[in-house]
């Protein structure tokens, strides 16, 4: 039989592309928050985690272990199932973590050991991961802001230099958000902050020593998420590279960006924009969208979020270098745009 291995988390990290990471926590505990691209496999339920953690209130340690084993063991054949069928389809190692590298993932352990599998478990569990993400969050990274008005293609860019093997963090794609007031439109849930700060932190890694790391120019929080403060003041010291794109140009963009998306949910969004665009603008741009007059709607709001951009560069004292951006000649564009002096940190 195969014996159990216990790996620091970052000895786990440098092999993390050995493993499928399995989390045995419960359901709330991983739908909360869980090391990125893990697989949930609950040794106990929530329900059968409050009965335990009851237990031990009341009764203490071995009553409690007694009660978790009784909860499980009628379960061991279809966790050891799940388990067999999610090593065969990943042709992987197993890595079970769950809160502190305690009783439930040495259950996982010993059901997966009787495969004759190695077996390995995240000494400390979960627990070392977030304490892992809040330093990582905290180290000092070369960072260039890319910087425009509304509809330019920031995010578009970003993915382009992502292309490119130019490092990047994207906060929109790993906030389920893309920034603006209707930045929520037909996109998934966002998750919760401290699973954004995980997320963000496994980025980290992707990162070699002194690599220019490029960061879309956005507000402390994207939609309900907020950038983690370690990364935050850093963006607050770091050069922007604006990306200057004429208005017709950004006003096609997004209408192709948001011109598909469900009408009710742009004309709910745009309703709250009342007090900021005023009553009689709100009420244009609704009847814009109502017509299905989208450019229309486009330039009314773009006065405000220019407006609001401006607002944003003047409140953080942003040093900005512009730089000409055509979305017809991108390969030259970003030449261009790589190219470009940086303006020195503030």
């Amino acid at each position: 039989m195969s014996q159990t291995r216990a790996l620091t988390i970052q000895e786990a990290l440098l092999r993390r592309d050995d493993f499928i990471w399995v989390d045995v926590r419960s359901e709330s505990e991983f739908e909360r928050a869980h090391i990125p691209n893990a697989i949930n496999v609950p040794i106990l339920c929530d329900e059968d985690r409050a009965a335990v953690g009851r237990a031990y209130k009341h009764e203490g340690r071995e009553a409690a272990v007694m009660l978790g084993l009784s909860l499980t063991g009628p379960k061991f054949a279809s966790i050891y199932q799940k388990l067999m069928e999610i090593q065969h389809h990943h042709q992987k190692k197993l890595l079970f973590y769950c809160w502190r590298g305690g009783l439930r993932s040495q259950i996982a352990s010993t059901i997966t050991q009787w495969s004759g599998h190695p077996v390995f478990i995240i000494k400390d569990g979960y627990k070392s991961f977030r304490n892992w993400t809040l330093q990582t969050l905290q180290t000092p990274i070369n960072i260039v802001l890319i910087a425009g008005h509304t509809g330019s293609g920031k995010t578009e860019l970003l993915q382009i230099l992502e292309e490119k093997g130019q490092a990047i963090i994207d906060l929109e794609r790993r906030a389920n958000h893309k920034g603006s007031a209707l930045g929520g439109v037909g996109m998934p849930t966002q998750p919760r902050n401290e699973m954004f700060e995980n997320l963000i932190a496994i980025d980290y890694l992707q990162i070699n020593n002194n690599q220019t790391v490029y960061i879309e120019n956005e507000s402390r929080t994207v939609g309900q998420c907020a950038v983690p403060e370690g990364l935050w003041k850093q963006m607050q010291l770091a050069p922007s590279l604006e990306i200057q794109v004429p208005i017709e140009t950004r006003i096609q963009r997004i209408i192709q960006e948001y011109g598909n998306l469900p009408k009710d949910q742009l004309i709910q969004q745009t309703q709250k924009l009342r007090k900021r665009l005023g009553g009689q603008h709100e009420q244009a741009a609704v009847q814009a969208l109502q017509a299905d007059d989208f450019k229309t709607w486009v330039e009314i709001l773009l006065v405000y979020y220019d407006k609001s951009y401006q607002h944003f560069v003047n409140n953080n004292n942003t040093k900005i270098t512009p730089v000409p951006w055509d979305w017809n000649q991108i390969e030259s564009s970003l030449l261009t745009f790589l190219n470009t002096p940086k303006n020195e940190s503030k």
